[in-house]
């Protein structure tokens, strides 16, 4: 279990939250880690590019020009790969990238991926109430006052989805918004400081605290 403080608004510490989660052991963490990190973006390539060969490219029904006589290689095609306009040999076809990866084993790395940046934590009380209306230099004060460094890129994690705080945050740059329902190991491992609201806590403790 590890203990973190939580920050007000204003930056004073109001109380304590805690986080008990259940992660690997420290001889396999990396390996569980690194393999739902691989897992994440292999899934997120599309796999669509296509090229054409010889057989799919129009044209070319034609031989160029009769077999023997001319003094020339011969041809039988001009969407050979070896012209200009010709098909393309062994080039990409759409495929699936997507990697395999048991759910127990992806929770399993989640948490431990959490618990690993648990020094660059930042928990702060409910703020959406602060925002009647979108306003970005509000929430860039905010993220100061709470200890997040100028040049750091921060995860912000809610506990749902606030329309006013997401548009106040959509344009600061290098803070990534999410809720606590689309937790991710690349976003995790990708942020210098993590700032996460109570109820995301609650709700991480609730969903991963198995």
């Amino acid at each position: 279990m590890v203990d973190c403080a939580v920050k007000d608004w204003e930056g004073k510490e109001v109380g304590n939250a805690s986080l008990d989660l259940k992660v690997a052991s420290e001889k396999s963490a990396s390996h569980v880690v690194h393999r739902a990190l691989v897992r994440q973006l292999a899934n997120a390539r599309q796999g669509t590019v296509s090229t054409k060969t010889r057989a799919e490219v129009r044209g070319g029904g034609r031989k160029p020009w009769r077999q023997k006589g001319t003094g020339r290689a011969r041809a039988g095609s001009n969407r050979s790969p070896l012209w200009r306009g010709g098909g393309v040999i062994f080039g990409p076809k759409p495929r699936d990238y997507s990697l395999k990866m048991n759910r127990k084993e992806r929770r399993l790395a989640l948490r431990t991926a959490l618990q690993s940046r648990i020094d660059d934590l930042i928990v702060v009380q409910e703020f959406g109430d602060k925002f009647l209306r979108p306003k970005t230099k509000d929430l860039v004060t905010a993220l100061g006052v709470w200890g997040v460094q100028p040049d750091a890129k921060v995860l912000m994690i809610l506990g749902e989805r606030n329309e006013n705080v997401y548009l106040s945050a959509r344009n600061v740059e290098k803070l990534r918004l999410i809720s606590a329902n689309n937790l991710n190991v690349f976003d995790i491992l990708a942020a210098d400081q993590i700032v996460v609201t109570t109820s995301a806590i609650e709700t991480i403790q609730e969903v991963y605290g198995d």
